[in-house]
């Protein structure tokens, strides 16, 4: 199973475009470049999930695309879960990856740090830092959050910490 999987990761990221411009924040033109990188490679990855009817996720950003913001859902026993995420693009960036945060989960999960952060530190972070500046935002949503969503949100509605909100309203 996890073979299976595993390969199943592999296709779904050797999908999404690699970034070639190594800057952040502080980079001024090279960071407008690395944006525009972002954006391609985000959407690409949207359209590949849309078209695996595997959509999970929609991010936006600030003017500056330091501040980015946006909803990710799990479906679970036919069941939508959505949630609020969000992230900061460090002063390091890309050397150092986001750290995405679920802030409704804050609390809930031993695999988060204060503030709803995702930690994704264990696996993720070796990863991303083997593939600077290569790995983007769509790498951070499709290798850190997507795998975290996959294994917490299952664990967390069978343990009773979250419900779904149909079911909180009847």
């Amino acid at each position: 199973m996890t073979t299976m999987a595993d390969e199943a990761t592999r296709r779904v990221v050797s999908e999404i475009p690699v970034l070639k411009t190594n800057a952040g924040p502080r980079d001024r033109e090279l960071w407008v470049q690395r944006l525009k990188e972002e954006y391609q490679s985000l959407i690409r990855y949207v359209e590949n999930n849309k078209n695996a009817d595997n959509d999970w996720f929609r991010l936006e950003s600030n003017k500056e695309g330091t501040r980015w913001f946006g909803k990710c859902w799990y479906i679970h026993d036919l069941l939508k879960y959505e949630f609020d995420i969000e992230f900061d693009i460090p002063i390091t960036y890309p050397t150092t990856a986001p750290e995405i945060a679920v802030p409704e989960l804050d609390g809930k999960t031993a695999k988060m740090y204060r503030g709803g952060k995702v930690c994704l530190t264990d696996h993720f972070k070796p990863l991303w830092a083997r593939n600077v500046p290569k790995f983007g935002l769509a790498h951070l949503m499709a290798l850190g959050l997507g795998p975290w969503l996959a294994v917490e949100i299952p664990d967390l509605i069978q343990k009773g910490v979250i419900q779904h909100k149909e079911k909180c309203s009847q």
